[in-house]
């Protein structure tokens, strides 16, 4: 038998080993002697399977008392996934690893004959990379909120639209305005384009959103576009401190108690708000990095996600905040009591 490489690997070989090695239990040594091949090319066989959604692998957490998903669901009323990140990483790796496991999960609810509105950033271009090529019938993806061209060496927005459309087989509809105007009066008009009203009513038909957070941490080890882009002038990061951000969804801006109405840059954002996005029926938020703590608490409290994909250490950075905040308010009421008594 000549082996084949890349795509010129049958995808019934695929199927045959894959059904030995992950149902039958077989080893390799035992399915390439089988099969009439090298243990490597038994190697590949599987790849590809695994590649091509012949094999889909499904993990289920346990998700009991005690585990970081069962605080998380307690805590936020979310279903969370998280990802073990090995101690001493560099930043870069523990974002490539919860992309892949935000990018499966991605796949699983993604609907068909639907629409999925992703936001732009690093953390979505890096889920973009991991998606399998895997075509999702009748799907269309959605740009969820405004962007211009990153200054430097940032995701191009286009272009992760576009690949996230090819990877999954939909089309694509970008939203052509900045990410935020200079106006708010600007913002008004252009909600009143034809253009705009057409992509802002696919984007309340969407069943699925998919989005970051960004984070003004200092602390982050990956900067978020939104704030090292060039989208913000320093009059707006002067704002953006006044008001008491700590970060954004979609560039709507958040404090830390998910507060966002009366922030004075949100009237200029392009993005959905928490109470826009809350409309669409599952949401998926993907965080890597304790950086992005403070703004993970503002989102998780704001409401603006259903199910979130985030490593281990930031998911203990997020409770311990948490915690800490519920502490001083129960001291707080306290000591009111003890007044009351006196």
């Amino acid at each position: 038998m000549t082996e084949g490489t890349g795509n010129t690997i049958p995808l019934g070989r695929c199927y045959e080993a894959a059904s030995m090695y992950y149902v039958q239990g077989e080893t390799m040594d035992v399915i390439a002697r089988h099969l009439g091949v090298s243990r490597s090319t038994v190697s590949r066989l599987l790849a590809r399977a695994r590649a091509d959604g012949i094999v889909r692998i499904t993990l289920t957490a346990p998700g009991g008392a005690g585990t970081l998903e069962a605080a998380l669901r307690d805590n936020f009323n979310i279903a969370a996934r998280i990802v073990p990140v090995r101690e001493g990483t560099t930043e870069i790796h523990r974002l490539e690893q919860v992309a892949a496991v935000a990018a499966e999960e991605l796949v699983a609810l993604a609907p068909e004959n639907g629409v999925l509105g992703t936001a732009w950033g690093t953390t979505m271009s890096e889920v973009c990379a991991a998606l399998p090529r895997r075509r999702v019938p009748g799907l269309t993806v959605v740009q969820l909120n405004g962007a211009t061209a990153p200054e430097g060496d940032g995701p191009n927005v286009g272009e992760v639209l576009a690949d996230f459309a090819e990877r999954l087989g939909a089309r694509a509809v970008a939203f052509p305005v900045p990410a935020f105007f200079d106006h708010a009066a600007t913002r008004e008009a252009m909600w009143s384009e034809r253009s705009v009203r057409r992509v802002l009513a696919l984007a309340d038909r969407a069943s699925l959103a998919v989005f970051g957070v960004g984070s003004l941490d200092p602390a982050a080890a990956l900067p978020s576009q939104v704030y090292s882009g060039g989208h913000l002038t320093e009059k707006d990061r002067e704002l953006l401190r006044r008001d008491g951000v700590v970060g954004d969804v979609c560039t709507v801006m958040l404090r830390q108690d998910g507060t966002w109405r009366d922030v004075s840059l949100n009237g200029r954002a392009t993005g959905p708000t928490p109470a826009q996005l809350s409309r669409i029926p599952r949401r998926l938020c993907v965080v890597a990095g304790v950086g992005k703590a403070r703004a993970l608490l503002a989102a998780l409290r704001a409401r603006v996600a259903t199910n979130l994909v985030v490593d281990d250490a930031t998911a203990r950075a997020v409770l311990a905040l948490a915690a800490r905040k519920e502490k001083r308010e129960y001291g707080q009421h306290a000591q009111h009591g003890q007044h009351r008594q006196r």
